[in-house]
């Protein structure tokens, strides 16, 4: 898996101060999109070890108090993209237990696969839909536009 940015220090993807990974791929092509480089997966740099253990390292930094992670995109969710984000949002629950994890994704909460599904247990935030130019609104809060819907899970929904 690619990824296009990684930000340590973010105030602006989710609640509190947050680390943010942007990465690659993205086949939904939502008109208006902000982020059309991030659609081809072979954008950005690969995603490594060192990376992964840096993410934890910065969320494990008492210095700056992080709420938690951000994943967005590209899509997260993108079939292509679960084998590495699974194995990083497992590790962010088995190290960083008081951190929360939010995702974006274009593909609606209903049309997930399996494979989409088993990153759920690990999710505590997600926003989901396709960004729609038409119902776009800068006042909604974490959304782009109206027909997307942020799920919020408690530990006991899924986990």
């Amino acid at each position: 898996m690619n990824y296009l940015q990684y930000y340590p220090v973010d105030i602006v993807n989710g609640e509190g101060t947050r680390c943010t990974l942007f990465v690659s791929g993205c086949e939904h092509a939502c008109k208006g999109c902000y982020n059309k480089k991030s659609w081809s997966f072979s954008a950005g740099v690969v995603f490594d070890q060192v990376m992964e253990d840096q993410i934890i390292q910065d969320l494990q930094d008492t210095r700056i108090k992080r709420q938690g992670l951000t994943l967005s995109g590209g899509d997260p969710l993108h079939p292509r993209n679960i084998p590495t984000l699974l194995k990083l949002v497992k590790r962010v629950k088995q190290e960083c237990t008081d951190k929360d994890i939010w995702v974006w994704t274009g593909y609606k909460l209903t049309e997930l696969n399996e494979q989409q599904q088993e990153m759920l247990p690990y999710i505590d935030v997600l926003i989901d839909g396709k960004f729609i130019q038409e119902q776009a609104d800068p006042a909604l809060a974490w959304r782009g536009s109206a027909n997307q819907i942020i799920h919020r899970f408690s530990a006991k929904d899924i986990r």
